[in-house]
């Protein structure tokens, strides 16, 4: 069977690996990107570049979007839906509300086309190798049409229920990680206390059985040892602001993402909003 042509709609990190990693494995893959009107981006990705919307959705059968928030998705989206869509499957990337795919899934519809939401779990090096996860949202039909993109992007595409529903798991998903952040900044803040050294309170977490992956690869920015960014302060903030939406929207109180929240925004206005978000800990590990 011939594979779908795929166009990537936002060339930044995430949406510049996934079209590296579909182009390498076969796919026709085309690029958008809302801040590259020359096309600059995409000929350093070795991608076909593209001068507008309608015309990648013309050259695609597959949209993917790699957007920074939610009104870059809602922009895009509303462009999308006045142009002939009929065919096509729009699938939504972006870290966003799981109200933002569905208060447009009439419209796109009406263009003719289907909408899948699946946002990354992971960052553009774990991508590249396809080691990321994709939590997908949207009819069966749908998420059977995209598997083949998304097992070449994913080796944990899980299709977790309607549209919307990758989106809430990728909001509980960024939960845990918020929470990891927090609890570590607060052990150094005990342990320090306590008179232990940063150092000595990392080496022992290191080797514990709380010790996860995440915090495991972010111990080498936490101690100085490198300023490498897999993630960026200001990234950790948008995505704590819309948990706490959301909850709010849902009246669940969520007082450990508050607490998380507070601390990234903290970092963000001592001026490391473009720093990697354990750097929210490092201050911590830093300060006498």
């Amino acid at each position: 069977m011939n594979k779908e042509r795929v166009g990537i709609v936002g060339l930044g990190r995430m949406g510049g690996a996934m079209a590296t990693r579909l182009a390498q494995r076969g796919f026709a893959v085309i690029g958008w990107s809302r801040s590259d009107a020359f096309g600059a981006r995409q000929r350093a990705l070795g991608i076909d570049a593209v001068e507008d919307l309608s015309s990648l959705a013309e050259r695609s059968d597959v949209i993917i979007l790699a957007l920074i928030d939610d009104q870059a998705v809602h922009d895009v989206l509303n462009t999308l839906a006045a142009t002939d869509l009929t065919g096509k499957l729009i699938v939504d990337t972006s870290t966003v509300s799981p109200m933002t795919l569905r208060s447009h899934q009439e419209a796109i519809g009406r263009s003719g086309a289907a909408l899948l939401d699946a946002p990354i779990a992971g960052g553009p090096e774990m991508l590249l190798q396809g080691k990321v996860g994709l939590y997908i949202g949207g009819s069966p039909e749908d998420h059977e049409r995209f598997r083949p993109v998304a097992e070449t992007l994913s080796d944990r595409a899980l299709h977790v229920g309607k549209l919307g529903d990758g989106a809430s798991a990728k909001l509980v998903n960024n939960m845990m990680l918020m929470g990891l952040w927090q609890n570590l900044k607060e052990a150094l803040l005990l342990g320090k206390s306590a008179g232990l050294s940063s150092a000595k309170i990392l080496e022992i977490l290191a080797g514990s059985p709380a010790a996860s992956p995440a915090m495991k690869s972010r111990l080498p920015v936490i101690s100085g040892e490198t300023d490498t960014v897999g993630f960026p302060v200001s990234g950790a903030v948008k995505d704590a602001r819309l948990v706490r939406d959301f909850a709010e929207e849902l009246g669940i109180s969520i007082p450990s993402i508050s607490a998380s929240l507070a601390s990234f925004e903290a970092a963000l206005a001592a001026g490391y909003g473009a720093a990697d978000l354990a750097t929210m800990v490092k201050l911590v590990a830093d300060a006498d």
